[in-house]
Protein backbone atom coordinates (compact mmCIF):
# COMPACT_ATOMS: atom_id res chain seq x y z
CA UNK A 1 0.00 0.00 0.00
CA UNK A 2 2.82 2.32 0.98
CA UNK A 3 4.49 1.43 -2.30
CA UNK A 4 1.43 2.48 -4.25
CA UNK A 5 1.33 5.78 -2.34
CA UNK A 6 4.99 6.34 -3.09
CA UNK A 7 4.45 5.58 -6.78
CA UNK A 8 1.43 7.91 -6.85
CA UNK A 9 3.40 10.72 -5.21
CA UNK A 10 6.29 10.17 -7.59
CA UNK A 11 3.92 10.29 -10.57
CA UNK A 12 2.37 13.51 -9.28
CA UNK A 13 5.78 15.14 -8.85
CA UNK A 14 6.81 14.00 -12.33
CA UNK A 15 3.65 15.47 -13.81
CA UNK A 16 4.33 18.76 -12.05
CA UNK A 17 7.90 18.82 -13.33
CA UNK A 18 6.78 18.02 -16.86
CA UNK A 19 4.12 20.72 -16.66
CA UNK A 20 6.62 23.26 -15.37
CA UNK A 21 9.10 22.35 -18.09
CA UNK A 22 6.40 22.60 -20.75
CA UNK A 23 5.32 25.98 -19.43
CA UNK A 24 8.90 27.24 -19.32
CA UNK A 25 9.50 26.01 -22.87
CA UNK A 26 6.31 27.72 -24.06
CA UNK A 27 7.48 30.97 -22.47
CA UNK A 28 10.97 30.72 -23.96
CA UNK A 29 9.53 29.91 -27.41
CA UNK A 30 7.12 32.87 -27.33
CA UNK A 31 5.79 33.74 -29.80
CA UNK A 32 5.33 30.59 -31.86
CA UNK A 33 1.84 31.24 -33.20
CA UNK A 34 -0.27 34.26 -34.27
CA UNK A 35 -0.94 37.07 -31.81
CA UNK A 36 -4.52 38.34 -31.73
CA UNK A 37 -4.95 42.06 -31.09
CA UNK A 38 -8.42 43.13 -29.95
CA UNK A 39 -9.53 46.72 -30.55
CA UNK A 40 -12.88 47.30 -28.79
CA UNK A 41 -13.86 50.07 -31.22
CA UNK A 42 -14.84 50.27 -34.90
CA UNK A 43 -12.04 50.23 -37.50
CA UNK A 44 -10.51 53.50 -38.66
CA UNK A 45 -10.47 55.39 -35.36
CA UNK A 46 -7.52 56.64 -33.32
CA UNK A 47 -7.26 53.43 -31.27
CA UNK A 48 -7.24 51.34 -34.45
CA UNK A 49 -4.44 53.51 -35.90
CA UNK A 50 -2.36 52.99 -32.74
CA UNK A 51 -3.02 49.25 -32.67
CA UNK A 52 -2.11 48.66 -36.30
CA UNK A 53 0.94 50.91 -36.34
CA UNK A 54 2.52 49.38 -33.25
CA UNK A 55 1.29 45.77 -33.11
CA UNK A 56 1.94 45.04 -36.77
CA UNK A 57 5.51 46.32 -36.42
CA UNK A 58 5.99 44.10 -33.35
CA UNK A 59 4.83 41.19 -35.48
CA UNK A 60 7.33 42.03 -38.21
CA UNK A 61 10.16 42.33 -35.69
CA UNK A 62 9.26 39.03 -33.99
CA UNK A 63 8.49 37.34 -37.33
CA UNK A 64 5.05 36.40 -36.04
CA UNK A 65 1.65 36.93 -37.69
CA UNK A 66 -0.55 39.53 -36.00
CA UNK A 67 -4.31 39.25 -36.41
CA UNK A 68 -6.16 42.53 -35.90
CA UNK A 69 -9.74 42.20 -34.71
CA UNK A 70 -12.19 45.06 -34.18
CA UNK A 71 -14.66 43.94 -31.52
CA UNK A 72 -16.81 47.01 -30.73
CA UNK A 73 -19.99 47.14 -28.73
CA UNK A 74 -21.37 48.24 -25.36
CA UNK A 75 -19.02 51.24 -25.24
CA UNK A 76 -15.95 48.96 -25.64
CA UNK A 77 -17.09 46.52 -22.92
CA UNK A 78 -17.53 43.51 -25.22
CA UNK A 79 -14.01 43.49 -26.61
CA UNK A 80 -12.38 44.44 -23.31
CA UNK A 81 -14.16 41.75 -21.31
CA UNK A 82 -13.25 39.12 -23.91
CA UNK A 83 -9.54 39.82 -23.34
CA UNK A 84 -9.97 39.77 -19.56
CA UNK A 85 -11.39 36.23 -19.94
CA UNK A 86 -8.76 35.05 -22.44
CA UNK A 87 -5.92 32.66 -21.70
CA UNK A 88 -3.03 34.50 -19.99
CA UNK A 89 -0.42 33.27 -22.46
CA UNK A 90 0.50 36.51 -24.24
CA UNK A 91 -1.30 35.69 -27.48
CA UNK A 92 -4.30 37.97 -26.90
CA UNK A 93 -3.74 41.72 -26.53
CA UNK A 94 -6.11 44.59 -25.85
CA UNK A 95 -5.45 48.06 -27.25
CA UNK A 96 -7.62 50.73 -25.67
CA UNK A 97 -7.80 54.07 -23.90
CA UNK A 98 -9.01 55.09 -20.44
CA UNK A 99 -12.30 53.19 -20.82
CA UNK A 100 -10.53 50.10 -19.49
CA UNK A 101 -10.04 51.99 -16.22
CA UNK A 102 -13.40 53.73 -15.83
CA UNK A 103 -16.02 51.52 -17.46
CA UNK A 104 -16.37 49.28 -14.38
CA UNK A 105 -17.45 52.49 -12.59
CA UNK A 106 -19.97 53.26 -15.33
CA UNK A 107 -21.40 49.78 -15.93
CA UNK A 108 -22.35 47.37 -13.17
CA UNK A 109 -21.67 44.36 -15.40
CA UNK A 110 -18.65 45.61 -17.37
CA UNK A 111 -16.97 42.23 -16.92
CA UNK A 112 -13.56 43.07 -15.46
CA UNK A 113 -11.66 44.81 -12.67
CA UNK A 114 -9.00 46.99 -14.30
CA UNK A 115 -6.43 46.81 -11.54
CA UNK A 116 -6.86 43.06 -10.94
CA UNK A 117 -7.50 41.64 -14.40
CA UNK A 118 -5.09 43.57 -16.65
CA UNK A 119 -1.41 44.38 -16.93
CA UNK A 120 -0.25 47.22 -19.18
CA UNK A 121 2.67 45.96 -21.27
CA UNK A 122 3.35 48.96 -23.44
CA UNK A 123 2.45 51.97 -25.56
CA UNK A 124 1.85 55.25 -23.94
CA UNK A 125 0.44 57.04 -26.97
CA UNK A 126 -0.96 60.42 -26.05
CA UNK A 127 -4.25 61.55 -27.61
CA UNK A 128 -3.82 65.29 -27.97
CA UNK A 129 -7.06 67.20 -28.39
CA UNK A 130 -8.46 70.70 -28.76
CA UNK A 131 -11.51 72.54 -27.39
CA UNK A 132 -13.52 74.00 -30.27
CA UNK A 133 -16.71 75.97 -30.96
CA UNK A 134 -18.55 77.10 -34.05
CA UNK A 135 -17.07 80.29 -35.56
CA UNK A 136 -20.32 82.15 -34.85
CA UNK A 137 -19.84 81.67 -31.11
CA UNK A 138 -19.17 85.15 -29.65
CA UNK A 139 -16.55 83.80 -27.24
CA UNK A 140 -13.02 84.31 -28.57
CA UNK A 141 -11.24 82.55 -25.69
CA UNK A 142 -11.97 79.65 -23.38
CA UNK A 143 -12.38 82.05 -20.46
CA UNK A 144 -15.05 83.96 -22.40
CA UNK A 145 -16.87 80.73 -23.25
CA UNK A 146 -16.79 79.71 -19.58
CA UNK A 147 -18.36 83.05 -18.60
CA UNK A 148 -21.09 82.57 -21.21
CA UNK A 149 -21.78 79.04 -19.99
CA UNK A 150 -21.94 80.19 -16.37
CA UNK A 151 -24.39 82.94 -17.27
CA UNK A 152 -26.66 80.43 -19.04
CA UNK A 153 -26.33 77.11 -17.19
CA UNK A 154 -27.55 74.17 -19.25
CA UNK A 155 -28.27 76.27 -22.34
CA UNK A 156 -25.08 75.28 -24.17
CA UNK A 157 -24.58 71.71 -25.29
CA UNK A 158 -21.58 69.41 -25.53
CA UNK A 159 -21.14 66.75 -28.23
CA UNK A 160 -20.08 63.64 -26.33
CA UNK A 161 -18.60 60.90 -28.56
CA UNK A 162 -19.06 58.25 -25.86
CA UNK A 163 -19.58 58.12 -22.12
CA UNK A 164 -16.29 57.24 -20.45
CA UNK A 165 -14.30 57.86 -23.64
CA UNK A 166 -11.04 59.80 -23.51
CA UNK A 167 -12.79 62.86 -24.93
CA UNK A 168 -15.63 62.62 -22.42
CA UNK A 169 -13.23 62.35 -19.48
CA UNK A 170 -11.18 65.28 -20.76
CA UNK A 171 -14.35 67.36 -21.01
CA UNK A 172 -15.62 66.35 -17.58
CA UNK A 173 -12.33 67.42 -15.98
CA UNK A 174 -12.65 70.82 -17.68
CA UNK A 175 -16.31 71.26 -16.70
CA UNK A 176 -15.49 70.45 -13.08
CA UNK A 177 -12.46 72.77 -13.03
CA UNK A 178 -14.41 75.62 -14.66
CA UNK A 179 -17.58 74.95 -12.66
CA UNK A 180 -19.85 74.94 -15.70
CA UNK A 181 -22.75 72.73 -16.73
CA UNK A 182 -23.38 71.89 -20.37
CA UNK A 183 -26.15 69.70 -21.73
CA UNK A 184 -24.68 66.37 -22.78
CA UNK A 185 -25.61 65.19 -26.29
CA UNK A 186 -24.46 61.66 -27.05
CA UNK A 187 -22.94 60.61 -30.38
CA UNK A 188 -21.42 57.45 -31.79
CA UNK A 189 -17.91 58.78 -32.16
CA UNK A 190 -16.35 62.16 -32.88
CA UNK A 191 -17.07 62.66 -36.62
CA UNK A 192 -20.88 63.01 -36.41
CA UNK A 193 -20.58 65.37 -33.44
CA UNK A 194 -18.08 67.46 -35.38
CA UNK A 195 -20.44 67.70 -38.34
CA UNK A 196 -23.14 69.09 -36.05
CA UNK A 197 -20.69 71.59 -34.58
CA UNK A 198 -19.76 72.84 -38.05
CA UNK A 199 -23.44 73.26 -38.92
CA UNK A 200 -24.03 75.11 -35.63
CA UNK A 201 -26.26 72.42 -34.10
CA UNK A 202 -23.68 71.87 -31.36
CA UNK A 203 -22.07 74.52 -29.17
CA UNK A 204 -18.89 73.00 -27.73
CA UNK A 205 -16.67 70.00 -28.34
CA UNK A 206 -13.29 68.57 -27.53
CA UNK A 207 -11.86 66.86 -30.60
CA UNK A 208 -8.72 64.87 -31.36
CA UNK A 209 -6.18 67.16 -33.04
CA UNK A 210 -5.81 64.99 -36.12
CA UNK A 211 -9.54 65.21 -36.77
CA UNK A 212 -9.93 68.89 -35.92
CA UNK A 213 -6.92 70.50 -37.65
CA UNK A 214 -8.19 70.41 -41.27
CA UNK A 215 -11.49 72.05 -40.23
CA UNK A 216 -9.72 74.65 -38.08
CA UNK A 217 -7.52 75.59 -41.04
CA UNK A 218 -10.62 75.84 -43.26
CA UNK A 219 -12.27 78.16 -40.72
CA UNK A 220 -15.18 75.80 -40.08
CA UNK A 221 -14.50 75.52 -36.35
CA UNK A 222 -12.78 77.85 -33.87
CA UNK A 223 -10.14 76.57 -31.42
CA UNK A 224 -10.08 77.83 -27.83
CA UNK A 225 -7.35 75.73 -26.18
CA UNK A 226 -5.25 72.65 -26.84
CA UNK A 227 -4.91 69.79 -24.36
CA UNK A 228 -1.15 69.45 -24.76
CA UNK A 229 1.86 70.16 -22.58
CA UNK A 230 3.01 72.97 -24.86
CA UNK A 231 1.63 74.88 -27.83
CA UNK A 232 1.68 73.01 -31.11
CA UNK A 233 3.31 74.16 -34.34
CA UNK A 234 0.09 73.92 -36.36
CA UNK A 235 -1.77 76.25 -33.94
CA UNK A 236 0.89 78.57 -32.50
CA UNK A 237 -1.63 81.20 -31.38
CA UNK A 238 -3.87 78.76 -29.49
CA UNK A 239 -3.01 78.47 -25.78
CA UNK A 240 -2.62 75.22 -23.89
CA UNK A 241 -5.37 74.40 -21.43
CA UNK A 242 -3.03 75.48 -18.60
CA UNK A 243 -2.27 78.79 -20.31
CA UNK A 244 -6.01 79.28 -20.82
CA UNK A 245 -6.41 79.30 -17.03
CA UNK A 246 -7.33 75.70 -16.19
CA UNK A 247 -4.15 73.78 -15.35
CA UNK A 248 -6.16 71.34 -13.21
CA UNK A 249 -7.98 70.26 -16.38
CA UNK A 250 -4.73 69.52 -18.24
CA UNK A 251 -5.44 65.84 -18.81
CA UNK A 252 -3.99 64.16 -21.91
CA UNK A 253 -5.52 60.70 -22.44
CA UNK A 254 -3.25 57.81 -23.40
CA UNK A 255 -3.67 54.45 -25.06
CA UNK A 256 -2.07 51.26 -23.86
CA UNK A 257 -1.62 47.61 -24.80
CA UNK A 258 -2.87 45.23 -22.12
CA UNK A 259 -2.73 41.49 -21.46
CA UNK A 260 -4.45 39.43 -18.74
CA UNK A 261 -2.70 40.03 -15.41
CA UNK A 262 -1.72 36.35 -14.96
CA UNK A 263 0.45 36.41 -18.09
CA UNK A 264 3.95 35.06 -17.19
CA UNK A 265 6.59 37.68 -16.48
CA UNK A 266 8.95 36.30 -19.15
CA UNK A 267 6.24 36.70 -21.80
CA UNK A 268 5.30 40.16 -20.55
CA UNK A 269 8.96 41.20 -20.76
CA UNK A 270 9.26 40.00 -24.36
CA UNK A 271 6.05 41.77 -25.43
CA UNK A 272 7.10 44.96 -23.65
CA UNK A 273 10.52 44.97 -25.31
CA UNK A 274 8.90 44.38 -28.69
CA UNK A 275 6.48 47.28 -28.23
CA UNK A 276 9.20 49.72 -27.12
CA UNK A 277 11.32 48.72 -30.11
CA UNK A 278 8.36 49.29 -32.45
CA UNK A 279 7.74 52.75 -30.98
CA UNK A 280 11.26 53.72 -32.05
CA UNK A 281 10.74 52.52 -35.62
CA UNK A 282 10.74 55.51 -38.04
CA UNK A 283 7.68 54.25 -39.94
CA UNK A 284 5.68 53.85 -36.73
CA UNK A 285 6.76 57.27 -35.51
CA UNK A 286 5.71 58.78 -38.85
CA UNK A 287 2.27 57.14 -38.71
CA UNK A 288 1.66 58.34 -35.16
CA UNK A 289 2.94 61.85 -35.89
CA UNK A 290 0.56 62.24 -38.84
CA UNK A 291 -2.31 61.46 -36.47
CA UNK A 292 -0.88 63.87 -33.83
CA UNK A 293 -0.61 61.04 -31.30
CA UNK A 294 3.03 60.87 -30.20
CA UNK A 295 4.23 57.61 -28.67
CA UNK A 296 6.62 57.20 -25.75
CA UNK A 297 8.55 54.03 -24.85
CA UNK A 298 8.13 53.45 -21.11
CA UNK A 299 9.40 50.99 -18.51
CA UNK A 300 6.95 48.41 -17.16
CA UNK A 301 7.09 50.00 -13.72
CA UNK A 302 6.29 53.43 -15.16
CA UNK A 303 3.34 52.00 -17.11
CA UNK A 304 2.01 50.38 -13.92
CA UNK A 305 2.37 53.69 -12.06
CA UNK A 306 0.63 55.59 -14.87
CA UNK A 307 -2.20 53.06 -14.87
CA UNK A 308 -2.62 53.31 -11.08
CA UNK A 309 -2.49 57.11 -11.05
CA UNK A 310 -5.03 57.48 -13.87
CA UNK A 311 -7.32 54.91 -12.30
CA UNK A 312 -7.49 57.07 -9.17
CA UNK A 313 -7.89 60.36 -11.04
CA UNK A 314 -10.42 59.19 -13.60
CA UNK A 315 -12.68 57.20 -11.30
CA UNK A 316 -12.86 60.35 -9.16
CA UNK A 317 -13.86 62.37 -12.25
CA UNK A 318 -16.65 59.88 -12.95
CA UNK A 319 -17.92 59.98 -9.36
CA UNK A 320 -17.71 63.77 -9.14
CA UNK A 321 -19.60 64.14 -12.43
CA UNK A 322 -22.58 62.37 -10.87
CA UNK A 323 -22.86 59.76 -13.63
CA UNK A 324 -24.87 56.81 -12.31
CA UNK A 325 -23.71 53.27 -13.14
CA UNK A 326 -25.87 51.62 -15.79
Amino acid sequence: MNGLKTLGAAAGIAAMLIGAATGARAESDFPNRPIHVIVPYPPGGIVDIVARAVAEQVGRDLKTPVVMEARPGANSNIGTASVARSSPDGYTWLVTGPAVLVNPELYKDAGWDAMKDFKCVGVAVWNQSVAVVNPTMPAKTLAEFVELARSKPGQFNFGNPGTGSSIDLTAQKLFQAANIKLTNIGYKGQPPALVDLMTNLMHFEIVSLALALPHIKDGKIKPLAVFTERRIADLPDVPTIAEAGYPQAAYIPWYGIYVPSATPDAVVKKIHEGINKALQNPDVQHTLSIADIPGTPMALGDLASLMTADFGKLTKVVKDSGIKPQ
